[in-house]
């Protein structure tokens, strides 16, 4: 089993900045891609960051210029840098990696809820 667990979230002016971090436990082999996500009220879940273990990173449209994604693979460790926060940012992230076990697996972390005030 392995566990992703999220921080960082929290309650933010528009213009202020968050820094969101996840961190992978458990048993595995190695991680691939990781990645976040969000879910504002009402929305699907949407794409908003991923990175591999070599360090290609994909942005949507909406977080390009803004939010930054990295990783420190000897920590099993995402983060999301997001800047210039908006209030249509509000949402819950989510931490999702692909893991390396007996196959590949997806894992998701709990959730970490952002508010933006405008």
């Amino acid at each position: 089993q392995v566990q992703l667990v999220e921080s960082g979230g929290g309650l933010v002016q528009a213009g202020g900045s968050l820094r969101l971090s996840c961190t992978a436990s458990g048993s595995f082999f190695s991680i691939n891609r990781m990645g976040w996500y969000r879910q504002a009220p009402g929305k699907q879940r949407e794409l908003v960051a991923t990175i591999t273990s070599g360090g290609s990173t994909d942005y949507a449209d909406s977080v390009k210029g803004r939010y930054t994604i990295s990783r420190d693979n000897a920590k099993n460790t995402v983060y999301l840098q997001m800047n210039n926060l908006k209030p249509e940012d509000t949402a819950v992230f989510y931490c999702n990696a692909l893991v390396s076990q007996n196959g590949w697996l997806v894992y998701w972390g709990q959730g970490t809820q952002v508010a933006v005030s405008s």
